[in-house]
């Protein structure tokens, strides 16, 4: 694709978190003409200082042809898309909604149809590579809806994933799938917590554990992945504890739905809800450890400055 065929097409990021801010800025770097929107000044101030145009609605993206909705949940995806200042009403007919918050199926299903409704295009495109891989443009998309609108989307596809995974016709697959995802890293994350806590009450070395255990037949890359926040004693969030809580729920929702029993990811979503309930639920998803150590007094590792501090 020319320089000048990625300058034509407007793209527009609602949602300027770790994920959305990645993506925005992989897109900009790309050459793609982006406007991030998002509720919180300072987000938007970060944007525009990479180059990019910011904007406080989502009324305010009428101009752009590829709209991504990288935001939290299914009722902040409602709110951008359908609210008092959403961006559908404004939006020129023929224009794509790439939805890729982590939501409920049918709710993915039932936006595909309103959308179509007005004229709108949707792919139910959720995604996953965390905050690195969304501002090196690496992430994994897990995709569904109509060939026209993967053709549509495109351009903005390739510039933002390494792998896009088209997984059917129609808006709800993709989600979907991203539960799936969602239950193996959220379990992931709470038995790598339980593993290290285990290991600390039995008086192992945190930093052996980690890297016998990351050589070993144990490992997952979530472990690899977290364990050092825990290791630094640094919960600043990536992705936290509450995003599991919410997704958690939605998959024990739709086991129930289903008449499928979930029971491990049933135990995971405890884990977290109980470090939320905690007073950690902003914290780094990494901070279910902490549950341990409220339950059982395990001594975690401290952040560098905290240690400083204590001295």
């Amino acid at each position: 694709m020319s320089q000048d065929q990625q300058q034509s097409q407007q793209v527009g990021v609602i949602g300027l978190g770790a994920m959305g801010m990645g993506t925005a800025t992989a897109l900009l770097s790309r050459g793609f003409q982006v406007t991030g929107c998002d509720i919180a000044s300072g987000a938007r101030e970060v944007f525009s200082a990479a180059g990019g145009k910011s904007v406080a609605t989502p009324a305010e993206l009428a101009h752009c042809d590829v709209v991504l909705v990288i935001v939290v949940n299914g009722q902040q995806a409602e709110e951008v898309l359908f609210g008092a200042q959403g961006v559908v009403a404004h939006l020129a007919p023929g224009s794509v909604i790439l939805q890729c918050a982590t939501v409920a199926p049918s709710q993915a299903k039932q936006l595909g149809e309103r959308l179509s409704a007005v004229g709108l295009w949707m792919l139910d495109a959720p995604i996953s590579g965390g905050a690195a891989k969304a501002k090196s443009g690496d992430l994994s998309v897990m995709a569904s809806g109509q060939p026209e609108v993967f053709n549509k989307a495109q351009r903005v596809l390739d510039a933002m994933a390494a792998k896009v995974y088209r997984l059917g016709d129609i808006p709800g697959v993709g989600s979907s799938m991203k539960l799936v995802n969602q239950l193996l890293a959220g379990v992931h994350i709470a038995t790598a917590a339980e593993a290290m806590a285990l290991g600390i009450r039995m008086g192992l070395d945190p930093e052996v554990i980690y890297e016998v255990i990351t050589h070993s037949a144990g490992n997952s890359w979530m472990f690899e992945n977290r364990v050092p926040h825990i290791l630094s004693g640094d919960y600043t969030p990536l992705s936290a504890v509450d995003i599991f809580v919410k997704d958690l729920n939605i998959v024990h929702q739709t086991g129930r739905e289903l008449s499928l029993a979930t029971p491990v990811a049933a135990s995971a979503l405890q884990q977290f809800t109980a470090a939320s309930g905690a007073g950690f639920g902003r914290e780094d998803d990494s901070a279910v450890i902490k549950v341990y150590q409220r339950l059982s007094g395990i001594a975690l590792p401290e952040a560098a400055n905290d240690a400083e501090g204590a001295k």
